[in-house]
């Protein structure tokens, strides 16, 4: 029986709970990351960012697989398998004795949901093109954000009632649900026609095609950039409200209210891209980015922690900016690359994850008593950034004359 979708908010809904399952994989957990590092033994509080960053590593990579066969075996398919390997790597995370083995279930967890990751995207390219496809995206980052809003506050809970292996139950839960959801109500959005008969030569050629396009590499180093800098704050968040502000009880809402920052600015991207368009946005949204964090240090160098609240609000500034810049700068990056929107979603989801990475890592090593690195971080990413915008600019220009 043919599946028929009702309305577009139904596709923009399960697409963002598609993604979703990323943000509750790493959000939920935030609160219970001392707990778990207590719990397998772990000598020092810095290794516990581990626990974050490693799951992106197995997105960055398993980008490469999911992309690829989506375009060949279509988009559905490919999302459930991932879950499979999901709810396996879940289980090794639940069962884990050690840092070491807690690692690599977070790096497999990462395998299993590049597929709902990155998939959703290329089936966000199937239906949609140019400044509409931005707005898509923005709607469905806006409902994407909700869960980051909330899931701090869920682990927090279930971490206090159950332990922290339960937030790794509430996780399989919630993908069942997502799951059966888009098995019964989401059409496969790549007909049979367009698939490509799948062959080690079809990645060859995508990533030729991709890079024949400027605007999809320079966008999706971009996104690195703005991507890396924001892991070091989601692996740093629990250290910095926790342990460098004892603030254990407030830290799920404080990390809410930031959440919120970027949804706002998601949900005002969702308007003003149709009038402004996706370039004219990220080109100011840029600036902005990197003229907050140069503020932070120009009065907070060599200074101890200045008080919680305006460390939110430099923080809301921060991801006010971000909110503009994550939607807009993957849907730019795809917008040439629409004939192979699976592993052009994948090329551009591993670059700019596996850019972050270690660009997380290492900033991230350098923040333990104030909140500094990680503004000179931002700063730093932020400038490299604008350097690509003014290079892809100047390049616009001297085609134009």
């Amino acid at each position: 029986m043919k599946i028929k979708q009702k309305t577009e908010l139904e596709f923009i809904i399960v697409m963002a709970s598609l993604m979703s399952l990323v943000a509750l994989s790493i959000d939920a957990l935030l609160p219970a990351i001392a707990d778990i590092g207590l719990s397998i033994n772990v000598t020092h509080p810095r290794d516990n960012q581990l626990l974050i960053t490693m799951i992106f590593l197995g997105l960055g990579f398993g980008q490469l697989i999911s992309g690829p066969l989506s375009d060949s075996f279509g988009r559905k398919p490919v999302i459930y398998v991932g879950f499979v390997v999901f709810a396996m790597a879940s289980l090794v995370c639940v069962f884990a004795t050690s840092l070491e083995m807690m690692i690599v279930g977070r790096i497999l967890q990462g395998v299993g949901l590049s597929a709902p990751r990155t998939i959703s995207i290329a089936m966000v390219r199937d239906r949609f093109s140019g400044n509409y496809m931005a707005k898509v995206m923005s709607f469905v980052v806006v409902i994407f954000i909700l869960v980051p809003v909330v899931a701090p506050a869920i682990g927090k809970i279930m971490l206090d009632l159950y332990g922290w292996k339960s937030i790794f139950y509430s996780q399989l839960f919630f993908g069942l649900f997502v799951m059966i959801w888009l098995w019964k109500r989401q059409p496969e959005t790549l007909p049979l026609e367009k698939r490509k008969k799948f062959k080690f030569s079809l990645f060859v050629g995508g990533v030729k095609e991709f890079i024949k396009h400027k605007n999809a590499i320079i966008f999706t180093l971009f996104s690195g950039f703005i991507t890396g800098s924001f892991m070091v704050y989601l692996s740093a968040s629990q250290l910095i409200f926790e342990q460098q502000y004892d603030l254990k009880e407030e830290f799920p809402f404080i990390f809410a209210g930031l959440a919120i920052g970027i949804g706002l600015a998601t949900f005002l991207n969702g308007t003003l891209v149709v009038k402004l368009g996706m370039f004219k946005l990220v080109n100011v949204f840029a600036i902005v980015f990197t003229l907050v964090p140069l503020v932070y240090i120009f009065l907070y160098s060599g200074e101890s922690n200045p008080s919680i609240y305006v460390l939110i609000a430099f923080f809301w500034m921060q991801f006010f900016a971000i909110g503009f810049l994550f939607g807009n700068t993957r849907a730019l990056a795809m917008e040439p690359i629409g004939h192979i929107a699976g592993i052009g979603a994948a090329i551009n989801g591993f670059v700019s994850t596996i850019m972050a990475v270690p660009i997380a890592t290492y900033i991230g090593g350098f923040i333990e008593k104030t909140a500094l690195p990680l503004f000179i971080g931002f700063f730093v990413c932020g400038l490299l950034a604008l350097a690509l915008i003014q290079y892809l600019n100047i390049s616009n220009k001297r085609k134009a004359i």
